[in-house]
């Protein structure tokens, strides 16, 4: 197999950033990741692509679907433009999130002081839960990633 100094397989990146083969190739049909080059019908990845997938993966982590990422990267000549109101987007979900987190965190840690044998006896789990049913409809609670 022929190479070529500095450049990558994709098994090569694959190992370097613990992504599947699979998915390096998804993330270039998305635009998100491009092949340096090809030899002999294989990609090969300039090596600043580890740290491309690296920032990739940091804002996934903060909550950015591939598709919007995907939707910056389609355009780069508007991408700065658009990037602080998708930006601002994800901030806003990200504060709703906390907020429900600390809400339930609050609900938790006072169901476990209380002397209540079960949950659903604890007054202040009935007003929640009341509260809860009050909304129309009531919906299946979204679970948050570990």
């Amino acid at each position: 197999m022929a190479r070529i100094a500095g450049f990558l397989t994709i098994g090569e990146l694959a190992r370097r950033t613990g992504l599947r083969t699979s998915a390096l190739r998804f993330y270039e049909q998305l635009g998100l990741l491009r092949p340096a080059t090809r030899v002999g019908g294989q990609r090969r990845y300039d090596p600043s692509a580890v740290q491309q997938l690296a920032v990739l993966a940091l804002l996934q982590e903060t909550g950015f679907a591939l598709a919007e990422l995907a939707e910056l990267a389609a355009d780069p000549a508007t991408a700065r433009a658009r990037w602080p109101t998708l930006a601002q987007a994800k901030l806003a979900e990200l504060d709703a999130q906390i907020r429900q987190a600390t809400a339930a965190k609050r609900l938790l840690a006072h169901a476990l002081a209380c002397d209540c044998p079960q949950p659903g006896q604890c007054e202040l789990v009935q007003a929640a839960g009341a509260r809860r049913a009050a909304q129309q409809p009531i919906r299946q609670p979204r679970r948050v990633a570990s």
